[in-house]
């Protein structure tokens, strides 16, 4: 239980003019909010702020209509440099629950989670409830991006059920039922893209990424990561001519058909590595670390899950 601070509400009159209050004022400096529809019983909901967009339609998907889910990152953005504003930051505290990836993903909001735990937010923090692995190669520290594999998200489904059912305001049988059923969806995910990467040949499972996104997938799916555009975890950094020649080396000796783009970043350094390499090698867009828009292809964590899966079957299939 890390990072978790526990806090009990009232949940009378006053309490209730004060969430109307919050809410009032969470419209008006966030950058997306969902969940609206109100509470079933009448009773006020707990309020949840999420930093991501991936770990927001997870949390939406276990609170249905029993909570208000706020989402602080945009559809299409880059969860390494994303930031909020002083007026939403300011807010943080109010919140039943702030949930957070964790693991240096949030670089640019870290010090107002922290800030908000400080005043007394209840944190959860997914990335200390798995089994996190470290980047592969040059790159350091633990890898955030979990979600590549859906084990892992069943790890935090489970431990984010448990947190959101110490919240006072929150319908503990709707978010059990709810928590089930996302379980169950999780496994037939699972299941499908377990049958989808067993059609790529052994001598084409070899992953190359503008950065290292795929580690948790290669794992779980018997892929090897043989290289980045950018040698490290995250899409601040910026390779040198050498790092290029290098992964340039590694995609002609591996015999890479493909290499993937994350669709939150320009492909240019992608298509730069592509003329490089001198061989014929297709760049493919992926959506790894945000969500996009409604309606568009990776609209929720199970969407884009089985975009990617399709993208990067097509892409290494001969």
């Amino acid at each position: 239980m890390s990072g978790l601070v526990q806090r009990r509400r009232p949940v009378g009159t006053a309490a209730r003019r004060r969430r109307l209050l919050a809410h009032a004022v969470w419209l008006a400096v966030t950058v997306a909010v969902t969940g609206c529809a109100a509470n079933t019983d009448g009773g006020p909901r707990a309020e949840i702020v999420v930093t991501t967009n991936i770990l927001g339609d997870v949390v939406n998907e276990l609170t249905g209509d029993v909570a208000r889910v706020t989402t602080l990152m945009k559809p299409n953005a880059d969860p390494h440099s994303f930031e909020i504003s002083a007026q939403a930051a300011a807010h943080l505290a109010d919140a039943d629950l702030v949930i957070s990836n964790g693991l240096g993903l949030e670089a640019g909001v870290e010090q107002h989670l922290e800030a908000a735990a400080a005043q007394g937010a209840p944190r959860f923090v997914a990335g200390n409830r798995i089994d996190a692995l470290s980047y592969a190669g040059e790159a350091s520290g633990p890898d955030p991006h979990f979600w590549t594999d859906p084990a892992r998200m069943l790890d935090v489904i489970d431990a984010l059920e448990e947190r959101l059912l110490e919240i006072d305001a929150i319908d503990a049988a709707a978010v059990t039922q709810n928590a089930a059923d996302y379980r169950a969806e999780l496994k037939v995910l699972e299941t499908e893209m377990t049958a989808a990467f067993a059609e790529i040949p052994d001598d084409r499972r070899a992953l190359v990424t503008n950065h290292h996104v795929f580690g948790y997938l290669a794992k779980r799916f018997d892929f090897e990561v043989i290289g980045a555009a950018i040698p490290g975890g995250t899409t601040l950094a910026s390779p040198s001519a050498a790092d290029l020649a290098e992964l340039t080396d590694a995609i002609e000796k591996h015999g890479v058909p493909a290499i993937f783009a994350e669709s939150s970043q320009p492909d240019r350094l992608m298509q730069v590595l592509s003329s490089e390499a001198g061989i014929e090698v297709d760049v493919i867009e992926l959506f790894t670390e945000s969500l996009t828009a409604p309606g568009d292809a990776a609209d929720s964590y199970l969407a884009m899950m089985r975009e990617n899966t399709d993208r990067i079957t097509t892409g290494l299939t001969p």
